[in-house]
């Protein structure tokens, strides 16, 4: 498939806005499109009005983004600066040609009352929404489709079956209704939020029942991230159910509720009640998705200061019921949540795909159209890693940080442990490690200097806990 090459327009406004269409940029470039932007193509001494025009009617240009902005909608109904230039030349566009997709306007930003800043000329126009965090996976899907000129829905050739027919692209887990329930119900505080908020997780984790392989013809490892594949929209809408949970429900009381929803799935890790006969990886990627939405619970909590649900997340040890019917241990440490993955392992050298982690890639890939910087992930991750090393468990039994393969040992204090140099941060962050004051992790800190083989380490890649937790700086101001 041909790169698209796109062109982003935007009023310089504040160093937010500009780093906001930075990022943007960069996860389209991430996601193979041919971005040009004024910050890396534009260089001193260039004439900048007419890089914007060359951009604009530039017939090897086949999309244009309009970020608007306050800033943008007043120059462009102004006509002042560079956007007024540019106003002149794109409202020619848009007005004369009325099947025109070439541009498209992203809203950055609403006013005091929710109302979108648009330009004047394109107020009648359908434009993307990336304004709200919690429907930014969606909508950013929805810009990459349009740069693609691959849209969701397409009309199909008269007598053929839909798409979502074909057996190799129907998963659907059915609760699309359920989620903007649940989302409208948590925005508006309603008296039922809790209990569609239930009904949608129920729901997700028996209907997550119809990813379940059957090992066929081929390879495995081929049929497992098939089915990881196939499942990402359904964690796209779990990130939005995820993000307006975080941001509007009440503090503390999430912890309960997706505990007891990450509980029900890990059942999934092992072979259905009247099965009979399995391949002991065919699980791999039940394994993969619940690991992933795990580290998201995490990383939500924590990113929306809800330290005390996902304090929650790891204290509370979950029940898995075909362990005590093997007599087995009923009640598992968080940390059997991540569990390894064979599959994976086989994948990379049939393919000879020379990844230090196959798994590493899939979640990094994953987190580009989801809103969460992947940093917040591997935040995620290192804080399970250290509350399982504080807790007494070992690295093998313990919890083996995935995506800090994309550390390495010059890797700085993550954002909660920077923020941890104060006294008062300190004290809402320790109890995420399982601890109430700094000396069990000096002493843990030790303990893997004398002992570096206790540390995760990837052939020659590894990583440094003290400087990932800032050690030295932490509690060391008001």
């Amino acid at each position: 498939m041909t790169a698209p090459k796109l062109f982003l327009s935007y009023a310089w406004s504040t160093a937010e806005h500009d780093q906001w269409v930075i990022n943007l940029a960069t996860e389209l470039v991430q996601s193979g499109v041919d971005v040009k932007l004024d910050k890396w193509d534009l260089r001193e001494g260039h004439d900048a009005v007419a890089f914007m025009e060359q951009m604009v009617t530039d017939p090897s240009i086949s999309k244009v983004v309009i970020v608007s902005d306050q800033t943008y909608a007043s120059k462009a109904d102004r006509r002042t600066g560079g956007v007024g230039t540019e106003t002149q030349i794109i409202s020619k566009e848009v007005y004369e040609r009325t099947t025109q997709d070439k541009f498209v306007v992203v809203l950055a930003e609403r006013d005091g009352e929710g109302k979108p800043y648009l330009p004047t000329y394109y107020k009648s126009r359908i434009y993307i929404d990336l304004s709200e965090a919690d429907a930014y996976a969606v909508n950013f899907e929805q810009l990459l489709r349009w740069a693609f000129g691959k849209p969701i829905h397409v009309r199909p050739e008269l007598g053929k079956p839909p798409a979502f027919l074909d057996e190799e692209s129907s998963f659907s887990l059915g609760t699309s209704a359920l989620a903007r329930r649940v989302i409208d119900a948590l925005r508006n505080d309603k008296g039922y939020a809790r209990g569609a908020l239930d009904e949608y997780l129920t729901t997700f984790a028996q209907h997550i029942e119809r990813l379940r392989i059957t090992p066929k013809a081929g390879e495995l490892d081929d049929q497992i991230v098939g089915a990881i594949e196939s499942f990402l929209p359904a964690r796209n809408e779990f990130l939005q159910v995820l993000g307006t949970l975080t941001q509007y429900g009440r503090a503390g009381e999430a912890g309960s509720v997706l505990h007891r929803f990450i509980e029900s799935l890990l059942p999934y890790y092992a072979q259905a009640q009247d099965q009979r006969s399995w391949d002991p990886h065919e699980f791999d990627h039940f394994k993969f998705i619940v690991h992933e939405l795990f580290l998201y619970c995490v990383a939500s909590l924590v990113r929306h200061g809800d330290y005390a649900s996902a304090n929650h997340l790891m204290t509370q040890p979950y029940y898995l019921a075909h362990n005590a019917q093997r007599g087995r241990g009923a009640a598992e440490h968080f940390s059997a949540i991540r569990q390894y993955l064979r599959s994976l392992e086989i994948r990379n050298r049939r393919l000879n795909l020379r990844r230090l982690s196959l798994r590493a890639d899939l979640l990094e890939q994953r987190s580009k159209t989801t809103g969460i910087p992947f940093r917040y992930i591997m935040q995620a991750d290192f804080i399970c890693f250290m509350r399982a090393s504080l807790t007494g468990a070992d690295l093998y039994d313990g919890w083996w940080p995935e995506t800090l393969v994309y550390a390495n040992y010059g890797y700085g204090p993550f954002e909660e442990f920077a923020r941890a140099a104060s006294k008062t941060h300190l004290a809402r962050v320790l109890p995420l490690l399982g601890v109430s004051s700094l000396e069990p992790i000096q002493a843990k800190l030790q303990d893997f200097q004398r002992d570096p083989n206790a540390l995760p380490r990837w052939e020659h890649a590894g990583i440094n806990p003290a400087a990932m937790l800032g050690f030295k700086e932490l509690g060391t101001q008001p």
